[in-house]
């Protein structure tokens, strides 16, 4: 197992890892009594308060269930069954609960799961006012100050390193800026990210393709590695960042028009990867932000161009915050404000061996055989 990578900063004092620890502590000690609580108030169990579920229901398929009623003729009645499994159907649909923040089984002092929980004891009560305190009057304006450095660092250095000739100098250059200000974006976060498989890291004049959570995701890959970007042609201060980048770095950008044109997006990719030379492009295949409990299907696009596909593992550890971005429920700077006031963004992500377009079919052709 790898050690927590500083490799952007080089740099580092270990108070991000202390800073976790105290923090696990806490959340253990806030666990504790939370279950004295309960068990002392004898008001609801502990189950029914950190409830996974939305409903709870047997694990009996319907054709057992029906069998057990040894009719032969439908009965009216039967429809307020049919109906109640339905509703069931609804409520616990696997594909809609990937589009909704995880439910932890235990209070982590933040309001997403249970704001009810601060309430069990005078000596919780205390340790949440605190870290109400800690994090919106502490953390976040010192969160917010670390954002503007880095976006103006970024945009600033950009701008020099962009004026260099074209070579090796300006490509490493170039380099060292993107993967500096993503570690400075990431510490805007409390972030500690633990890498594993290193050797497997995506290289030039391939595709690396990760399960994607939140724009978060970006910032943790770049500070380990250098990445040109696929996305859309972006305004304002967001199109301020793109404009820098693009002095000094290839990215792939599209005008909203040419989004829908499948054939273009894949022609230009097509010719990025060819030049082995240039940075490798970094896809999130799903299309969407998923809450980081599953994957879902990939979209064949970025296959279908060929090359080196790297894949990626992302995973966030929610106890000290939420990173899925539910972006038909909040906008993006609501979600930037949960961010920065959260305890911390902690994650672990492992490079996997890479793989081309033939092994992926053979890979297919046996799993399908096996099966």
């Amino acid at each position: 197992m790898n050690k927590y990578s500083q490799k952007a900063s080089r740099v580092s004092l270990g108070i991000s890892h202390i800073y976790v620890k105290i923090l696990i502590k806490t959340l253990e000690w806030a666990t504790l009594q939370i279950e004295k609580g309960v068990k002392m108030q004898k008001a609801l169990a502990l189950e029914n308060l950190i409830s996974n579920g939305i409903i709870q229901r047997e694990e009996t398929s319907m054709e057992k269930e029906m069998a057990g009623h040894h009719r032969e003729y439908f009965h009216l009645g039967d429809v307020m069954y049919f109906a109640k499994k339905a509703c069931e159907a609804v409520a616990e649909d696997e594909v809609t609960r990937r589009f909704s923040s995880e439910e932890l089984l235990s209070w982590n002092l933040l309001s997403r799961t249970n704001a009810n929980f601060h309430c069990v004891s005078w000596q919780l009560t205390v340790v949440w006012i605190i870290g109400i305190l800690i994090r919106y009057c502490l953390l976040m304006p010192f969160r917010i100050c670390l954002a503007f450095l880095s976006i103006l660092l970024l945009i600033s250095a950009n701008t020099v390193v962009g004026q260099f000739p074209n070579g090796r100098v300006k490509c490493w250059l170039s380099n060292q800026v993107q993967m500096t200000c993503a570690a400075l974006g990431i510490r805007c976060l409390s972030g500690l990210v633990q890498f594993h498989n290193r050797e497997n890291r995506p290289r030039k004049g391939g595709i690396c393709v990760a399960n994607h959570t939140s724009p978060v995701d970006v910032l943790i890959l770049a500070s380990d590695g250098c990445y040109s970007l696929v996305g859309q042609v972006h305004g304002g201060l967001l199109g301020l960042i793109q404009k820098s980048c693009m002095q000094t770095t290839q990215h792939v950008l599209f005008e909203r028009s040419e989004m829908k044109d499948r054939h273009l997006v894949r022609k230009k990719i097509r010719e990025h990867i060819e030049d082995k030379a240039k940075l490798p492009i970094l896809i999130f295949p799903e299309g969407t932000c998923v809450n980081n409990t599953s994957v879902m299907m990939f979209k064949k696009g970025s296959f279908e161009v060929g090359g080196t596909i790297h894949p990626v593992a992302i995973k966030y550890d929610p106890r000290f915050g939420d990173a899925f971005w539910n972006s038909t429920k909040y906008s993006m700077m609501t979600y930037t404000f949960n961010v920065m006031t959260s305890w911390a963004i902690v994650c672990n992500v492992w490079y996997l061996p890479p793989m081309v377009k033939e092994v992926l079919k053979l890979l297919c052709v046996c799993w399908k055989c096996s099966s």
